[in-house]
Order: C-alpha cells, then sequence, then structure tokens
C-alpha cells in the first residue's frame, strides 16, 4: 500500500491501548542519514482551548504503530509518560549549546 503525507495527514490516530482518539496526524519525523521514518506527531490534549494557545505534541515512535488502514492510524501506547521524542531532543540540545 502506497501513501503519500497528504493522505496520512486525514488519518485519526487511534491508540489500541484504550481506543482514544489523539487527533490527526501534523508531522513526520525522518533520520534523513538512513532515509528512515522515526515516528508521527500528533497534538497533545484535545481541547477548544487548545486553539487560542501554543499546543504541545505527542511524538509517537515508528514501532508503536500498529496498523494504517483506509481512515485510521492504529497505535499502541502504553504507561503513562509519553515516549520520548528525538527530534524536539536534538532541537533542545541546539538551543543549549547557542
Amino acid at each position: 500500500m502506497e501513501c503519500s503525507f497528504l493522505e496520512l495527514r486525514c488519518k485519526e490516530v487511534v491508540n489500541v491501548v484504550d481506543g482514544r482518539k489523539l487527533g490527526h496526524m501534523v508531522d513526520m519525523v525522518i533520520d534523513l542519514m538512513s532515509a528512515r521514518v522515526l515516528g508521527i506527531v500528533v497534538p497533545d490534549g484535545k481541547s477548544f482551548w487548545n486553539v487560542f494557545k501554543s499546543s504541545s505534541q505527542l511524538f509517537i515512535p515508528f514501532n508503536c504503530i500498529v496498523k494504517i488502514g483506509e481512515d485510521a492510524i492504529l497505535v499502541e501506547l502504553r504507561g503513562s509518560a509519553p515516549p520520548a521524542n528525538p527530534y524536539i531532543l536534538a532541537q533542545s540540545e541546539d538551543k543549549k549549546d547557542k
């Protein structure tokens, strides 16, 4: 199955552990050196008031993606701590150096 980034953005991301809808994918993190997809990014928290403030984002590693279907992306997120986002960690380390 082939799918473009724009098609993936239209799919709802659902956690199969608790059935929670996490929202639509807003970004994808790719390692350019190895040409691998590291994971996807979805909004963290879903609220009307998030429109008026900068919202945080949740990184979902590629190995947590269970299935990409026609209408949804199924992910398996266990535990209370969100997975680490290597993309954001790299950005924050760059800011510390400056």
